[in-house]
């Protein structure tokens, strides 16, 4: 059975473990890349300290999917300020309209785990979690797969057809299989009843 869970401090090794596991994730990416230039350019051991003090500050935010005691997977997300960075930015900001409340931007799943669900339980988790700290609209950027045969390892920002079950619509299209895909998330936090 899969389950999620907010990255934080105390999800951190278990996070850190998956990453080690997976050569940094992608050469050594820690997931930094969607969070500025600059830091996306340090060596791998940098990236890892950079990342963790993000999360110790509350500034990394991403819905960790556990299947058992083992971290297998992950959906980031933030709000735009937090992961400023995307792919296709240009064409995004020729017609970006009103600035998003929230950002997905990128998913991991470990090897051996691929196929099974991680991703999907992983976008739900973050839509949760976007759900508990107030909702708002939500923006991600989705790789067009119907139709095409895509290598798993290279949809990082998830395939369109998980996001349109998950009730996203499509906004435009900002590369030759990439779109902008949107949806409003309500809060789940209750109104103080004092």
């Amino acid at each position: 059975m899969l389950t999620t869970r907010a990255l934080d401090m105390d999800t951190w090794l278990d996070f850190a473990a998956l990453v080690e596991a997976n050569n940094g994730v992608w050469g050594g990416c820690w997931c930094m890349w969607y969070h500025g230039k600059a830091e996306s350019e340090e060596p791998p051991e940098a990236k890892r300290e950079l990342k963790r003090c993000r999360v110790a500050e509350g500034c990394a935010h991403a819905a960790l999917v556990y299947e058992g005691g083992a971290c297998v997977g992950w959906c980031q997300y933030g709000p735009p300020a937090e992961i400023p960075r995307i792919h296709n930015q240009r064409a995004y900001e020729k017609d970006a309209g009103a600035p998003r409340d929230w950002r997905i931007t990128c998913f991991f799943v470990g090897k051996g785990h691929r196929g099974k669900g991680v991703g999907r339980t992983a976008l739900r988790g973050a839509l949760d979690q976007i759900a508990r700290a107030g909702g708002g609209t939500v923006e991600a950027f989705p790789d067009a797969t119907e139709g095409r045969k895509v290598s798993v390892g290279f949809l990082f920002n998830g395939a369109l057809p998980m996001f349109k079950r998950e009730g996203f619509a499509r906004d435009r299209k900002i590369g030759k299989h990439k779109w902008v895909v949107t949806k409003t998330v309500s809060s789940d936090v209750k109104p103080d009843q004092s």
